[in-house]
């Protein structure tokens, strides 16, 4: 392996011990998913050629969702595609009334990555791109460069809010133009979602719309379609943490961000979207629960559902909207510990802090304490993996041996299975007090 950058190898090593998925160097460690990443390749190019995509990915807490969704991101910024992903929340949803889904869209803004820009925050250099592309293009024509912007961007005013788009991308050039940076402040305030009223919008920019709690999904189809016009292949959307739906106690909360997740679904099917992938990353439960997870809407659970001939055959279809993680095999692990030794040596085999018994006593001695759990969720195992060569760079003349057996881990707990506090109640609480309540919640309710 070549040498990486001491940048890319810090982020590794801090995320790997932190339990979280690295931005960078992903390409270093990754091992498996062949089927799954080769699946993905050709869902990108069909996004790039025009078309569109959308997957659910699903799997056990634990077993590599976050880590698959950015290692396709870093394959889509390979692919010369814009990327803006966002983990959901409580207060970061896809629809509501109260600003959650406006707050999502602007993390989903702020995160926005291009190949030039990985770590994010790319939107100011997306828009000076087509700026700069337009201004050439004026030149040559002899036109003016206000012409030539409107009638780049004439194809948006067919979409919701794409008149106002497009006029607050002439506002951007306006305050490029006159180093007016007031003005260019307010642009990318607008394109970042961050007017909470029409009056302010109307005020600075003169337009109308603005991004609304209703109107997210139309503005990713905009920006879409900007960036290509700005030279970019398009456009994916990372939605991480999708279980934090599952998670919502009103079943009225969970239908709209659900109805809203079908009116995705359904473009990109249809071919009604363009130049826009959509991945949404859930545990197994947020998907087949068929209560409170995504099969408890009845329209979703239809196109979600599994292809009975694939289930039949005992084989897996990848080109399906739904992608299941298979759990990494103890071969697959003992690789990705390789990949890790690799990382922390700089490639140096000369410089490994273990040697390859060790990684097999440390495998034998996970197996010992929790079972199967060290592979199909390898995340603690991975953690306590990093901190033994953490410790062993730090002091050379440590064993190994003497910290193997000493190695403590504990099985995944699936915060998912946590009940949210407003999900349940005190046994004395009264039937009164309950009954405004969603009817999710009168099923923990005890006499």
């Amino acid at each position: 392996m070549a040498k990486i950058r001491p940048r890319e190898r810090a982020a590794i090593i801090q995320s790997l011990r932190a339990g979280v998925t690295p931005r960078v160097g992903l390409e270093h460690i990754q091992v498996g998913r062949v089927n799954e990443v080769k699946a993905m390749i050709e869902e990108l190019e069909r996004v790039c050629s025009g078309g569109s995509t959308f997957k659910v990915v699903v799997g056990d807490f634990g077993a590599g969702k976050s880590f698959f969704l950015q290692l396709v991101r870093y394959l889509a910024l390979e692919k010369g595609m814009v990327v803006v992903n966002a983990d959901l929340a409580p207060d970061r949803r896809l629809q509501a009334s109260s600003g959650q889904a406006r707050s999502l869209y602007q993390e989903l803004m702020r995160n926005m990555a291009t190949r030039a820009h990985p770590e994010g925050n790319a939107i100011v250099s997306v828009v000076e791109k087509f700026i700069t592309t337009q201004i050439a293009a004026a030149q040559e024509s002899g036109e003016s460069v206000e012409n030539v912007i409107k009638k780049k961007l004439y194809s948006l005013s067919e979409l919701v809010d794409g008149f106002d788009f497009a006029e607050v991308i002439a506002k951007y050039y306006q305050g490029y133009e006159t180093g007016n940076e007031d003005l260019k402040q307010a642009a990318i305030r607008y394109l970042r979602g961050e007017y909470a009223t029409r009056v302010e919008a109307r005020q600075e920019l003169g337009v109308r719309g603005i991004v609304t709690d209703s109107s997210i999904y139309d503005h990713l189809k905009l920006m879409s379609r900007f960036v290509c016009h700005a030279g970019y292949k398009g456009l994916l959307v990372n939605l991480d943490e999708m279980v934090n739906l599952y998670k919502l106690p009103s079943a009225r909360s969970r239908s709209a961000n659900y109805e809203q997740i079908l009116r995705i679904l359904n473009d990109c099917l249809q071919g009604s979207a363009e130049n826009i992938g959509f991945m949404l990353g859930g545990t197994t439960d947020f998907l087949c629960d068929t209560r409170k997870g995504l099969y408890s809407y009845e329209a979703l659970r239809s196109r979600l559902a599994e292809n009975t001939f694939a289930q039949i055959a005992n084989v897996v279809d990848y080109h399906g909207p739904v992608l299941k993680l298979a759990n990494l095999s103890p071969e697959e692990l003992f690789v990705l510990l390789c990949n890790i030794r690799k990382v922390f040596a700089n490639g140096d085999e000369s410089k490994y802090l273990l040697p390859d018994e060790a990684l097999t006593a440390f495998l034998r001695h996970c197996s010992q304490n929790i079972g199967e759990a060290y592979f199909r969720t390898p995340r603690n195992t991975i953690k306590a993996f990093v901190d033994l060569l953490s410790v062993l760079e730090q002091n050379p003349e440590i064993k190994w041996q003497s910290l193997i057996s000493n190695i403590k881990l504990d099985n995944e707990v699936d915060p998912t299975l946590v009940t949210l506090p407003n999900d349940t109640k005190d046994q004395n609480t009264s039937l009164s007090s309950l009954s405004n309540q969603d009817d999710d919640e009168l099923v923990t309710f005890q006499l």
